[in-house]
């Protein structure tokens, strides 16, 4: 493991970087602002390294910055609804970010304190954060620990987890960008999806509460497809993206051990990225909202360059009985383990 300074914030902090690189040469670097996964340097099939994701070049970028480049996200990943929801009979209304709704929290402009290096885990690494009452207007006080992990058969394990001292709720992820060609657009990129359904939304992008079928619609990926297919089809769930920009239901749900829930093949470099997790979503976005706005490391983002493969629980579940609960209660455990898996073909 490297450590080396990243940049000053503007109220005169200063970031640290940690870089770490197994033994296939694959390189990993993560930030103390936002638990932010900075870089990864995966290979080609002729064995060329490439940065495959979106970032900055230094922690001011991540402060101003509005896309959620590799950030870890919270306390609620996605959109909650008119930027309320209720919970135990009490009514909480939090900050509005994204028109009327609530999206992703502010976790990714937090310090998050970073914990000991295990000896006989060099390359790990784990974050902590303490999230107070009334944060963004979210209850409870939230311990959140996050621990960032690479191996050498080339596996990114992301564990979260959480505790609190007053009922709420939480919905955790990384909040990475992928370009497994290391440039140009993502749409020959082939991906396949492990889910059978999607999560339909309104045209503030709020779930409708209905789960419906892939079957012959844009969202079905359940065989290898490439992404631009169907991206700029009349379908109406599309064009309200534009594009990807919806949470698809894995048929194997929630589960104690993660499961293989997304894959990814870009077939210039034949890099292949696999989304392994304990969640029961996956939101497929195609950058449908860069505009060359955001620079980094000699790149400037623009329309549908990269995607997201997002591993959580869905929007607005605060608000919509049906879906899979994100209420954390006091006394419990939130975990959640996602692995971003790299090889090549």
């Amino acid at each position: 493991m490297i450590q080396r300074k990243f940049g000053k914030i503007s109220d005169g902090r200063e970031a640290t970087l940690y870089i770490f690189k197994n033994a296939n040469g694959l390189e990993l670097a993560v930030t103390d602002y936002g638990a932010t996964l900075v870089w990864i340097k995966a290979p080609s099939r002729d064995g060329e390294f490439a940065d495959v994701t979106a970032g900055y070049d230094d922690v001011s970028g991540y402060e101003t910055g509005r896309a959620y480049f590799g950030a870890t996200v919270g306390r609620y990943a996605n959109r909650i609804g008119n930027a309320e929801f209720s919970l135990n009979g009490a009514k909480y209304t939090l900050s509005p970010n994204n028109g009327p709704n609530h999206l992703h929290g502010d976790f990714n402009k937090k310090w998050w304190k970073a914990g000991e290096f295990a000896a006989a885990s060099p390359s790990q690494i784990r974050f902590h954060l303490q999230s107070l009452e009334a944060d963004e207007g979210y209850p409870g006080n939230v311990a959140v620990q996050m621990t960032y992990a690479l191996n050498d058969r080339n596996e990114i394990s992301m564990a979260f987890e959480a505790t609190t001292n007053k009922d709420t709720v939480i919905n955790l992820t990384n909040h990475s960008y992928f370009n497994l060609a290391g440039r140009g657009d993502i749409l020959d990129h082939e991906v396949t999806l492990f889910a059978s359904r999607f999560v339909p939304v309104n045209a503030t992008q709020i779930p409708t509460g209905e789960i419906r079928s892939v079957e012959n619609t844009p969202f079905d990926f359940r065989k290898r497809t490439r992404v631009g297919d169907r991206i700029d089809s009349d379908y109406e769930q599309i064009k309200i993206g534009p594009g990807y920009d919806h949470t698809c239901v894995l048929d194997d749900g929630d589960s104690s051990k993660p499961k293989l829930a997304a894959r990814a093949m870009d077939p210039k470099s034949g890099r292949v990225l696999e989304v392994l997790t304990t969640e029961p979503g996956i939101h497929l976005y195609t950058g449908n909202h860069l505009d060359g706005s955001e620079h980094g490391r000699g790149k400037t983002y623009n329309f549908r360059n990269f995607m997201c493969l997002e591993a959580q629980h869905f929007a607005d579940s605060p608000n919509q009985p049906s879906f899979p609960s994100t209420v954390l209660r006091k006394g419990e455990k939130f975990q959640s383990q996602t692995i971003y898996r790299f090889s090549s073909e």
